[in-house]
């Protein structure tokens, strides 16, 4: 088992067992201690009590979808800091594009590669952990009203503190770091996602999204360049 690994819980939630141990057996194959849920309410009750790491979601499920249980995490003071994939059928873009505009950071296809799905929960785990190595000024970004610490990994406008997932923090900390610059999408799936270029584009178009609903009047500093990317411009 990689050491690296030993300290991070993840709960898994789908309805059909034989996915959750699927997900389950290869994720402890890499050291990773795990949680299988298969009922959502029931899932929703512990990890009131029990927080992840990481948290993977199916979506379509009885009683409760999982982009709803994304919402409630979202939405919960002490959750919602906490990263989730979506597992998704195959082909079923508009799903993918709901649960990511829900708040989730990533999604993963059914049926999934078992590489694609180590790589993804990786990436996820290590961007949570001691994302920048700031210190002092270097660390404080700031265009017009906005405010981004990122040694303490805190977002603030007109001196509210707007709260981001990991990923929408990462996202909006390079394209401000990078103000007056364009970020291609493809560049951008490297940088933040960490993945190739042969993941859908679409994943940041909905995060960018997001992000401009967070920033509120703020929001028009992410411009969009027509068919290439975004970047951010000085106010």
């Amino acid at each position: 088992m990689k050491n690296s690994t030993m300290n991070h819980k993840i709960f898994i939630l789908d309805d059909e067992p034989d996915v959750t141990e699927l997900v389950i057996y290869k994720l402890q194959q890499e050291g990773y201690e795990c949680t299988g849920f298969n009922e959502p309410l029931s899932f929703i009750r512990t990890i009131k009590d029990n927080t992840p790491d990481l948290i993977i979601l199916d979506i379509m499920m009885p009683e409760i979808s999982g982009d709803q249980i994304c919402k409630i995490i979202r939405s919960d003071q002490d959750l919602r800091e906490v990263p989730i994939i979506f597992l998704t059928a195959r082909g079923e873009i508009e799903d993918r594009i709901k649960g990511l505009e829900s708040g989730a950071d990533d999604y993963i296809s059914k049926p999934f590669n078992n590489r694609e799905l180590i790589l993804r929960v990786r990436n996820i785990l290590n961007r949570n952990v001691q994302p920048y190595k700031t210190s002092g000024s270097d660390s404080l970004l700031k265009i017009g009203d906005i405010v981004l610490d990122r040694e303490i990994r805190e977002l603030k406008i007109d001196g509210e503190i707007i709260n981001l997932t990991m990923t929408e923090f990462k996202l909006l900390s390079l394209l401000m770091e990078r103000k007056n610059r364009v970020q291609t999408r493809n560049h951008l799936l490297v940088s933040v996602w960490e993945y190739g270029t042969g993941i859908e584009t679409r994943t940041v178009d909905t995060h960018i999204r997001r992000l401009r609903e967070k920033l509120g009047r703020c929001a028009g500093v992410i411009k969009t360049i027509r068919g290439v990317g975004y970047k951010i411009a000085d106010i």
